[in-house]
């Protein structure tokens, strides 16, 4: 059963803010893609903008970006949101820790991309949660990842108007092809979805993670070990296993059901540090 997260989260309050101005450039971009493509896509009005009541929570550390940004539509789906409402700790987050350690940016009912908070609520990583439960790293930070779906969403923006106009197109049909453009330029590789397909493509092929951390699909693996293993300071109590990405390239995955520890794997919860990029495995 779903558990429902208060509005009101007890967010940490150490963390500094994010400066909107490290992101002014992609969200004036942002601003001129939705306005040149008004017929697609549409800006959520931010925080100090917005003419109506948002219950949204957002973590201290985005209160600027936020204000301004609460998100980007296209043809009415929401492809990017600083402002989500409905918290939950099941589907693509069951693995996850609490809600104060976690924003999600983008979510389905079996998929979501997450903004990593580390425990003082310092934003860190961005991380994509395929239907399997893996993460795999999607940009280094917010920023970033607000780069990338800058880009994913000028090429959506730009396929969809070689179909031409939208009053002369069909709405179902140009709503089904702006699903599947952002998923060609970016949620099917974020989400593990493509990784899949070629997966299945060479089944015959090797898939088994070297020494080097590198699958048999050319995906990069960051394996899962025993915290006296792995040499890091200061992790969590209780940590079970940990995974260290610190200079693991975008795109690397963590597989978090294939770890052999005691116990229901589905019991586990995950612990950033590092800015996102060390996680932890703690017991239930």
């Amino acid at each position: 059963m779903s558990t429902p997260m208060n509005n009101s989260l007890p967010w940490p309050a150490d963390a500094e803010v994010l400066p909107v101005a490290s992101v002014r450039p992609v969200l004036d971009r942002l601003a001129s893609l939705v306005t040149t493509h008004a017929q697609d896509a549409a800006a959520i009005p931010g925080l100090a903008v917005t003419e109506e009541e948002v219950s949204a929570d957002p973590p201290p550390a985005l209160e600027q970006i936020v204000d301004e940004l609460g998100g980007i539509t296209v043809r009415g789906l929401t492809m990017l949101t600083l402002q989500i409402e409905d918290r939950t700790d099941v589907g693509p987050y069951t693995l996850l820790g609490p809600a104060t350690t976690y924003y999600p940016l983008y979510e389905t009912p079996d998929s979501a991309v997450v903004l990593a908070l580390d425990e003082d609520g310092t934003p860190g990583a961005v991380y994509g949660i395929g239907e399997d439960l893996a993460l795999q790293l999607a940009a280094p930070d917010l920023g970033a990842y607000l780069e990338r779906f800058a880009a994913a969403l000028e090429a959506t923006l730009a396929g969809l108007a070689e179909r031409g106009p939208a009053e002369e197109d069909s709405e179902d049909a140009r709503t089904d092809a702006a699903e599947q453009l952002m998923d060609q330029h970016l949620f099917a590789e974020l989400l593990g979805m493509r990784e899949i397909e070629e997966a299945d493509e060479t089944a015959g092929a090797d898939k088994t993670t070297g020494t080097d951390g590198t699958a048999g699909t050319g995906i990069s693996v960051v394996p899962l070990q025993a915290p006296a293993a792995s040499g890091l300071p200061g992790l969590p109590a209780g940590a079970l296993a940990v995974a260290d990405l610190r200079e693991a390239p975008v795109g690397a995955r963590v597989d978090l059901m294939d770890v052999d520890v005691p116990g229901d794997p589905l019991e586990l919860h995950v612990a950033w540090s590092e800015r996102g990029r060390v996680i932890a495995l703690l017991g239930g």
